[in-house]
């Protein structure tokens, strides 16, 4: 429970039956309005894969997926998604989506070896969406474009729950700041990647932190990401500064999808060549699949952010340790 932080003196905003009819609320406006704004149409989206597809998302490398056979196809295993990165990518062109379009989903994940604490559970809920760019548009202006148009959902859906429930006072800045792993590296030196997060988000309030997954000049990585679906130069996160646990508030995690040429570096970078003979990264190699931009944005996160709950099982039913029960019910936090 080293991680789990139990605010002084609070007390949520709105009551239980208040919470879950504000979470529908949110819920609607933020889908509709990304959808317009991106130009994105909504499509049905697996909650299992096929273990040898390739498709699942293998996060940082270390995390276990649920796995299970099944009685109906015997000789596979089926893997709950993790995320639905690669598969969007062959939905857009399985579905003939053309350049500027693209699709979102609702994606349901289970992620068994996660740490719980306020932010962290085993349950995943986010908005995964693709869209199709032009080859020529892989580039760091493209990126920051859809970052803006984004953030600017964000801002709008601060205001609408503003206008539900006056108690509830905007706090994003009029803009959203950009920086590289580098940067921040450069900027704070002696601080973990962590801490930098939290340092440039408190000063800054809502942070794009941008190049995740390469080692910087320090030799260590800023964080971890998959090999095979982000452009490690060309990717992400949206984070907000949260005062109600005094920390940094991931969002989302976005970025423009890897190329021929990146797909191959960045799998030697992480000793995972052997992924070239799986069916999606052959697809990518014979430049079968259209060049993409995507990401996901947490529904759980976002509701926890903009209705001012200081965990996230204050907007979702989830499972959590008797003590950490325990403890947030002294704290005035009600875990659904």
């Amino acid at each position: 429970m080293d991680s789990l932080i139990i605010p002084e003196n609070y007390h949520s905003l709105l009551s239980v039956r208040e919470t879950e009819v504000a979470i529908k609320k949110l819920k609607d406006y933020f889908e509709s309005n990304l959808a317009e704004v991106l130009n994105l149409t909504r499509v049905s989206a697996p909650l299992f894969v096929d273990k040898n597809s390739g498709l699942n998302d293998n996060l940082n490398g270390i995390e276990r997926p649920v796995e299970f056979n099944i009685k109906a196809i015997e000789g596979i295993n089926i893997e709950i998604v993790q995320s639905l990165a690669k598969w969007k990518r062959l939905a857009l062109n399985k579905y003939k989506f053309e350049k500027d379009e693209g699709l979102y989903t609702d994606m349901n994940a289970i992620r068994r070896d996660e740490d719980l604490d306020n932010l962290h559970s085993l349950y995943v809920d986010q908005w995964d969406w693709e869209k199709v760019i032009d080859k020529r548009e892989r580039n760091i202006d493209k990126l920051k474009d859809i970052v803006r148009d984004i953030y600017g959902v964000f801002k709008g859906a601060e205001q609408y729950i503003n206008s539900l429930y006056p108690q509830i006072k905007p706090e994003l800045p009029e803009e959203i700041y950009f920086i590289t792993t580098q940067e921040l590296e450069d900027k704070y030196p002696d601080l973990t990647p962590k801490e930098r997060e939290d340092a440039v988000t408190e000063e800054k309030k809502a942070v794009f932190i941008m190049k995740i997954g390469g080692k910087l000049n320090s030799g260590i990585e800023h964080d971890g990401r998959a090999p095979d679906y982000d452009d490690w130069e060309l990717n992400g996160d949206i984070i907000f500064w949260y005062p109600i646990l005094s920390r940094a508030f991931e969002v989302s995690s976005m970025g423009i999808r890897v190329d021929e040429i990146t797909l191959k570096k960045q799998l030697s970078l992480s000793n995972n060549e052997d992924r070239l003979d799986l069916p999606f990264h052959k697809k990518i190699i014979k430049k079968e699949l259209p060049y993409t931009i995507g990401g996901g944005i947490g529904q759980s996160r976002i509701c926890m952010f903009f209705l001012r709950k200081a965990h996230v099982g204050e907007v979702q039913a989830a499972i959590w340790p008797d003590e950490m029960h325990s403890l947030c019910n002294r704290g005035n936090i009600f875990l659904l």
